[in-house]
């Protein structure tokens, strides 16, 4: 007699039978109850179950990450009774469905390689691989990532490697990221606090509207002409920047003094200036002539927080550009999520406004000719 299967939302209700799905299905790298009561109230994620005759048998959890058009599977499990009756794939479908109502356009997964049965369902269903980690998970195998833009609105690229690397303080992501582009330029960089941190002592505001000083495009090229890269500056404003939000006179003037300071060693440099709006055409240009860029963002869009925020452009497509973010979200578990960052190009040219000037800065690197 066939049984009923129903698809829905998961509610807080399933907590006990989420658990016991959790532990008959991995021996290890285990949800702990904490998350699965995380997410069944968190709304930065699709979390739907599958039900037999009232039984929690399968579940599919997908994560957010607000501001760009990215999910990424976190978690699913299939019940091994209920294996081989197309309920993974009815999952998937369900759970892509629901993602793509949010407004996300990709879906990006980690599944280990020994895994065949779970990568032919995902590769059945439009999943490519585009890159692998070794030792992932507790027992030490090594796994795939795959991704799939669910919109099928273009074939999925093979994304090119790029190394990435987390900020270390809350005010290093100009440095980090500029490590990033450094690093994929020359695979000699050493990616460490201690460069992070050098970095930052040469490029610093020393203030900001609150706590440390951020980093200035003139100070970040600066630090890269110093490192044997040619760089050009791109930046729409002629003024001070930065200085807008701050309220203290004595800020205000140790900044001025601290940019009259970047100038001068920047002309002292040859280091070429553009005084325009930058582009998201502007900065395919460069990647397609194997530059590394770095691009000043507003993080409004990202935490609702009207802070500067500096990454590192990794690619360019028709309709996407690509970023590697330095400081994962707090509600980030991996930092996966921080790497190759699909956000559409018109909305990334919103994001790399900041403040009320307006200010649109790059900073774009090469190597030495």
């Amino acid at each position: 007699m066939s049984k009923s299967v129903e698809v829905r939302d998961a509610l807080y209700s399933d907590l006990a039978q989420l658990m016991a799905l959790e532990h008959r299905c991995f021996a290890g790298d285990r949800l702990s109850k904490r998350s699965f009561q995380h997410w069944l109230k968190a709304p930065n994620c699709v979390f739907q179950v599958i039900l037999r005759d009232q039984i929690v048998v399968a579940y599919g959890l997908v994560i957010m990450r607000k501001g760009t058009h990215l999910a990424r599977l976190y978690s699913i499990a299939v019940d091994s009774e209920i294996r081989g009756l197309g309920i993974g794939k009815k999952l998937l479908l369900a759970i892509e469905q629901q993602t793509l109502e949010q407004g996300k356009m990709f879906i990006r997964l980690e599944v280990a390689k020994n895994n065949d049965t779970a990568i032919n369902l995902y590769k059945g269903l439009g999943y490519k691989i585009f890159g692998s980690y070794e030792a992932y998970y507790e027992d030490n195998t090594d796994a795939l990532r795959m991704q799939k833009n669910i919109r099928q609105m273009q074939s999925l690229q093979q994304l090119t490697p790029y190394p990435w690397y987390q900020q270390t303080t809350e005010f290093t992501c100009g440095p980090s990221s500029l490590m990033m582009a450094m690093a994929k330029l020359n695979p000699e960089v050493s990616l460490n606090q201690e460069l992070e941190l050098d970095i930052w002592r040469e490029a610093t505001t020393i203030y900001m509207t609150s706590g440390h000083g951020g980093c200035h495009p003139y100070g970040l090229a600066l630090a890269a002409k110093k490192r044997g890269f040619e760089v050009l500056i791109y930046v729409n404003l002629t003024g001070p920047l930065f200085i807008g939000g701050v309220r203290s006179q004595h800020k205000k003037d140790i900044m001025q003094a601290v940019e009259n300071q970047f100038r001068s060693q920047v002309e002292q440099a040859n280091i070429e200036v553009r005084f325009t709006d930058v582009s998201p055409e502007d900065l395919e240009f460069h990647i397609r002539q194997g530059a590394g860029v770095i691009s000043l963002i507003s993080t409004y869009q990202l935490d609702d927080k009207k802070a500067p925020h500096w990454v590192c452009v990794t690619e360019i497509d028709d309709d996407y550009l690509y970023s590697h973010d330095p400081d994962p979200d707090d509600h980030d578990v991996e930092s996966l999520d921080c790497q190759h960052i699909p956000i559409a190009k018109q909305d990334f040219y919103s994001m790399s406004c900041f403040g009320r000037e307006r200010l649109r800065t790059a900073v774009i690197i090469n190597k030495k000719a």
